[in-house]
């Protein structure tokens, strides 16, 4: 069988995910985890508990009306003059507009906020919980983001402190004068004597109406509830439910309010400008009925004739159209009029009547149409205001427009009378053969008439506009009022609790995978076996103590593993001879000393001849850790012809079988001596004497002496210590495995600790298994 078969590539080997290491790697830091959970759960209950403030949801739900087809308006629904459909889309931003936020928070008195003192915020409070209210008189910008104390002492009493510090007493309706503000403080309504909180302390808040507004208005939500209903829904997030209902409640208010106002207008100004034409029309009426009264008292009429009404039957056509256009003549002359006069300049220009011409008709919609938005921007503004300035200028053009149709309108009218009485000229012969005075009363009652028809047209037209005016309902009918949420929707305790407890977790977890990360050395056994395909003989516990550990009876966990890796270097050497073992690592301070002594004492306990040969001329530690005296070592052997090999071996005198050679003084050219024949002579010799020889060598890693021993030794054991060797060192032993610079190379893991081994409990290291055909197949 092929060394390729025996020892796969790692790359061929199937991996598996060992999940209880990589639990137990992090779980030997349990109390991190504990220390995070109960950090992160601490630090969210304070959090919940004094560094949020807890939001409501209050929510409305309003049915915007549609005149045109609401049966609610008392049958006065054919008044077309007045109402109009909805458009949704107009209403939303009509409700969402600044402006009618701003008459909301000036009519709640929201420019002054209320609060009590909390143990890390101040907490808000509103309605009935504010045992005050200040009413200011008059402040200006200065005082927007000031505050003032109050300090309740009596029922009529109450101490203010201001931005300074500086307290002063006063009297409950005694007016306060600031250089910012004046204003009075009262007890709020209904509040007793027994009800006032004495000594509390109550912060009170300063805002701009402008900024309230905004900040209301940004938090204001407002989409129909479905695409086929004209249903509205409402809603606000507050930390103070009950503020939050005011504000919608009064929202929907002002916004019915407003709507009224607009329509009420209107219809006010087609009443006045009516009651004014009736006026002058009934003067007239009468003054035409008292000379049809005098005319036939004078010329004794009672009858008229046959022949006149013959006469005049075809001439009545005639005299009806001219009657027509002479009221719309009569009417045209009262709207200029009307306009003319400065008195009217800013009201309302009331609806043509019965002249049916679009161009007049829609320069007076457009008139009237300026007049409401000048209104509705006074409300808000001065009439110096550069909109109101512009929506004048536009008032004095369509005026003047209107002005000049009204007499183009009149003078086609005026010709077209004129056209129509000469035609009747032909009749003018046969009336004359009427007597004069039939003549002369019929004029009069053509007059009569036109002024009574003109009085019944305005009448009607004045009573429709009444009614319209007392049908004027709000524009919208609360569905469902504002309510609250019982629990508030903000900050959600359970997803904080959560996210806490994770991070809590997390920041242990992360820093042992970033320690890990960032940590170069061996950690775990799996570490050397993804770095190489040298074969692992075994592992070793941690032990403080470097000396001589293993002893006969001795059942240490640490003795056992050494019983283990001797058992193995055993059934290795079954068809081949392992007499010498080199004892090797990357650096110094791996174990190798430590583990050539208890080796070499293992195998000797089995009844073997065992020496320790201590070959690391550079930096030797095998007669220290044993206590030994200084004397002859290899060094003397190898310089000094005099010197016998017997002379520099040392029988251990509690180990029976075991034998020391020293490495003596430490010479100044080590890597030569190293290739001296006598080295080559003294471990033949050796060989011949003992069965086991134990070499302990320099490092590898950092020079080349032990390379210089491959050709005497039979197998080499290669030192590697837990969270000291290097990852990278790893390479040095798979490069020796992998072109065979040393012989028969195997690792054993030196100073497993809880974490690294996943046998640590056992007290046995086993390492990667190794069996007699792959010891056997390493030459």
């Amino acid at each position: 069988m092929s060394e390729r078969e025996l020892f796969p590539l790692k790359s061929e080997q199937p991996e598996a995910k060992n999940i209880k290491e990589i639990l137990s790697r992090y779980l030997q830091y349990w109390y991190l985890f504990l220390l995070g959970g109960i950090l992160g759960l601490s630090a969210a209950y304070l959090y919940c508990l004094y560094y949020t403030t807890p939001q409501y949801s209050i929510s409305s739900t309003i049915l915007l009306k549609d005149e045109k087809n609401d049966s609610d308006a008392g049958g006065l629904g054919e008044i077309g003059a007045i109402n109009s459909s909805k458009n949704i889309n107009n209403e939303i931003e009509v409700l969402s507009s600044i402006s009618l936020m701003h008459r909301v928070v000036s009519e709640l008195g929201l420019s002054t906020s209320y609060y009590v003192e909390g143990r890390v915020n101040d907490l808000e409070i509103y309605g009935k919980d504010v045992p005050i209210k200040l009413i200011i008189s008059e402040s200006d910008s200065t005082a927007f983001g000031k505050s003032v104390a109050i300090y309740i002492r009596s029922a009529n009493l109450y101490e203010l402190e201001d931005e300074n510090g500086t307290l002063s007493k006063h009297k409950f309706g005694q007016q306060i004068n600031t250089p910012y503000a004046k204003f009075t403080v009262v007890t709020a309504t209904g509040m007793s004597s027994a009800d006032v909180p004495l000594g509390k302390k109550i912060i009170v808040g300063f805002q701009d109406v402008k900024s309230v507004a905004q900040h209301y208005n940004n938090g204001l939500m407002i989409y129909p509830k479905r695409e086929d209903a004209s249903v509205l829904s409402i809603s606000l997030v507050d930390a103070l439910p009950e503020k939050g209902k005011h504000i919608i409640n009064k929202l929907i208010e002002v916004y019915n309010k407003e709507a009224i106002e607009d329509k009420n207008l209107k219809a006010a100004s087609t009443i006045d400008f009516l009651d004014d034409r009736l006026e002058y029309i009934t003067t007239e009426l009468s003054e035409v009925e008292k000379d049809v009264e005098r005319y036939k008292r004078n010329n004794e009429l009672t009858d008229v004739s046959m022949q006149a009404t013959q006469y005049l039957s075809q001439a009545n056509d005639y005299n009806s159209k001219l009657s027509d256009w002479a009221i719309q003549i009569d009417i045209l002359e009262s709207i200029e009029d009307y306009m003319r006069s400065s008195q009217n300049q800013y009201k309302m220009v009331p609806s043509t009547l019965t002249i049916q011409d679009p161009t007049l008709t829609g320069l007076i919609e457009k008139f009237n149409e300026l007049q409401l938005e000048r209104e509705r921007i006074l409300r808000n503004a001065f009439p110096n205001n550069p909109l109101v300035q512009n929506i004048n200028e536009q008032l004095q053009d369509l005026r003047e427009n209107i002005i000049e149709n009204l007499r183009n309108i009149k003078k086609g009218l005026t010709i077209t009378s004129n056209s129509l009485r000469a035609s009747s000229g032909q009749y003018k012969t046969k009336i004359s053969k009427v007597p004069s005075m039939e003549r002369e009363l019929l004029e009069i009652n053509r007059q009569q008439a036109i002024k009574q028809n003109l009085y019944l047209y305005l009448l009607q037209k004045r009573e429709e506009s009444a009614l319209s005016l007392a049908a004027n309902i709000s524009n919208s009918r609360i569905i469902d009022p504002a309510l609250a949420t019982d629990y508030p929707i903000s900050p959600n305790k359970q997803t904080i609790y959560l996210m806490s407890l994770l991070l809590g977790l997390g920041i242990p977890f992360a820093g042992i995978f970033i320690k890990d990360l960032l940590n170069d050395k061996v950690q775990v056994q799996r570490d050397v076996e993804q770095l190489t395909v040298t074969p692992i003989l075994g592992e070793l516990i941690h032990s403080d103590y470097d000396g001589l550990i293993v002893t006969q009876g001795s059942r240490y966990p640490i003795v056992e593993m050494f019983r283990l890796i001797r058992t193995k270097l055993n059934f290795a050497a079954v068809d081949r001879a392992n007499k010498t073992i080199l004892i090797t690592s990357s650096m110094s301070g791996e174990g190798k000393t430590f583990f050539s002594i208890n080796i070499g004492a293992s195998l000797a306990l089995t009844g073997k001849k065992v020496v320790i040969i201590e070959l690391d001329l550079r930096n030797p530690k095998l007669s220290e850790q044993l206590g030994l005296t200084a004397g002859l070592g290899i060094s003397n052997y190898l310089i000094s012809s005099e010197i016998a090999i017997n002379e520099i071996i040392k029988p251990l005198k509690e180990y029976r079988g075991l034998y020391v050679i020293s490495s003596g003084p430490v010479p100044p050219d080590p890597a030569e001596l190293m290739l001296s024949p006598k080295l080559a002579n003294m471990i033949n010799e050796l060989k011949e004497n003992f069965d086991h020889i134990i070499i302990d060598s320099a490092p590898v890693g950092q020079v080349a002496d032990a390379y210089s021993l491959n050709a005497f030794v039979d197998s080499t054991i290669y030192i590697v210590r837990y969270n000291y060797t290097l990852k990278w060192q790893i390479k040095i032993i798979d490069d020796i495995y992998k072109k065979r610079e040393l012989s028969r190379p195997m690792i054993v893991m030196n100073a497993a600790k809880k974490g690294n081994s996943n046998n640590y409990g056992y007290g046995y290291g086993y390492g990667k298994s190794i069996d007699k055909k792959m010891i056997s197949s390493i030459s």
